[in-house]
């Protein structure tokens, strides 16, 4: 299931398991004036590579929000494909938290953020 966002920002989910998600990004057409990757568009890969590492967790009865992001920019992205790689913190009945490192293509960090998800009975 891919949102609306994720498709208009290129996000693709390029493996995963329940302790390891993998994900990738362009950064053409993701960039802020100045010709670098868009700190919002790096928040939505957070936000959606967590986000499925909490559902994965939380299994099909239940559904997951995000509740808090925090997120370091380490280094500017302008060309090619940044890549996130979500990793559990702490796994919860309610809360869970993951781990999420942005690298670029020559595989140096760009950015690394911490996603905390609610996970909640579906209505």
């Amino acid at each position: 299931m891919v949102s609306p966002l994720d498709d208009k920002l290129g996000i693709e989910i390029t493996d995963y398991d329940p302790d390891r998600l993998v994900a990738t990004m362009p950064v053409e057409g993701n960039q802020q004036p100045f010709g670098l990757l868009h700190g919002g568009a790096t928040c939505a890969l957070v936000e959606t590579i967590g986000s499925w590492a909490a559902m994965l967790g939380a299994g099909p009865d239940r559904q997951v929000v995000g509740i808090e992001l925090n997120a370091s920019y380490l280094r500017a992205a302008t060309s090619g494909t940044v890549t996130a790689v979500c990793t559990p913190v702490r796994r919860g009945r309610s809360l869970s938290t993951f781990q999420i490192d942005i690298t670029d293509d020559r595989g140096r960090q760009t950015a690394t953020a911490r996603l905390t998800c609610m996970t909640l009975s579906k209505r």
